[in-house]
């Protein structure tokens, strides 16, 4: 790895250090022990669904000229029932959808105050087979196929080939060394802008790894990122990965144990109180994986289900902290 600094900023969270309680390893070796068939409803899911993109809206309306390369810029779930998915986070976050038909399946892309946050793809589970849904993450890449040749070249599997898709741009699935499932997209319509998430919006991801420091290591050479080491807690790794002077993500380390773990990435969506969100998700029929607790930041952070079993985070966090770092 190139560069590791201190941080001069107030670091998201350190949620793998922090919660090393029986809740969150039982969750995270059931969860991440199916390894790539738990990702998107496993990789014949993910091929299925790039038949499926002939229609899908625009990342940006109206487009917008920035491009943030190693930004997360979008998030979609393969979901087994796309009407109960959009019930669910409609009644947490409050998020409106925009469904489109896509042959025999439906696509809905998701916006919170007139924006763009997510899309939903409905992908049927057999009867006889058991899969979870699964958050996927889309990361900002200037070229797809350059993306694609650095990523091949430091040991990443390509699971889905560099597509185009029409008002979407150009995208590719990979699963990085370690086994962790994202996406590059190069977007048609431009990135989202350089501002802090409003409450409902993503507002942070972290790499959870098997070994942060090769990880990082992979990120940088596709992301160019900078590479921030923060202290470790307990032997646990915390690295916040940044570009152009904001942080963009983290790699952390899986807590020790265990014997199935595999790599994932966990996207957090900013919430102003934990608490009531995570009783609000169980009311909606999803699950708390880890209790809300204070992160070092000062607010709190808590680990949740959707009632289809795709994780994610839910993050308290301050409107003065913009997450940049300091040089």
């Amino acid at each position: 790895m190139q560069s590791r600094r201190k941080p001069n900023f107030v670091q998201p969270h350190d949620l793998a250090n922090q919660a090393t309680g029986t809740n969150y390893k039982s969750w995270l070796y059931q969860w991440v022990g199916r390894g790539l068939a738990a990702v998107a409803i496993g990789v014949g899911g993910l091929t299925y669904v790039a038949t499926t993109y002939a229609q899908v809206p625009a990342l940006l309306q109206p487009s917008n000229p920035e491009t943030h390369v190693g930004k997360i810029i979008f998030l979609e779930l393969i979901c087994p029932d796309i009407a109960s998915a959009k019930q669910f986070y409609s009644g947490l976050f409050g998020w409106t959808f925009q469904t489109t038909k896509l042959d025999d399946t439906e696509y809905a892309q998701a916006t919170m105050n007139g924006y763009p946050v997510a899309g939903l793809i409905q992908k049927a589970v057999p009867s006889n087979e058991h899969r979870q849904s699964a958050w996927l993450t889309f990361i900002s890449v200037a070229n797809v196929d350059t993306a694609k040749t650095i990523a091949v070249q430091h040991g990443a599997k390509v699971l889905i080939e560099p597509m185009d898709v029409p008002s979407r741009g150009r995208q590719a699935v990979f699963a990085d060394p370690q086994g962790a499932v994202f996406a590059v997209l190069a977007s048609s319509s431009g990135d989202p802008p350089d501002v802090l998430a409003a409450p409902g919006e993503w507002i942070w991801s972290s790499l959870m790894s098997s070994d942060p420091d090769n990880g990082a290591a992979f990120y940088q050479a596709l992301f160019d990122y900078e590479i921030f080491e923060l202290p470790a807690v307990n032997g646990a790794e915390h690295l916040i990965m940044a570009s152009t002077k904001y942080a963009r993500a983290s790699a952390n380390s899986l807590p020790a144990g265990g014997s199935n773990r595999h790599s994932h990435w966990l996207n957090y969506v900013r919430v102003t109180d934990a608490v009531a969100m995570t009783e609000k998700v169980v009311a909606l029929g999803g699950h708390v994986l880890v209790q809300p607790r204070v992160d070092r930041h000062g607010g709190k952070v808590a680990v949740v289900s959707d009632p289809a079993g795709a994780p994610f985070g839910l993050l308290e966090w301050p409107d003065n902290n913009m997450k940049e770092v300091g040089k």
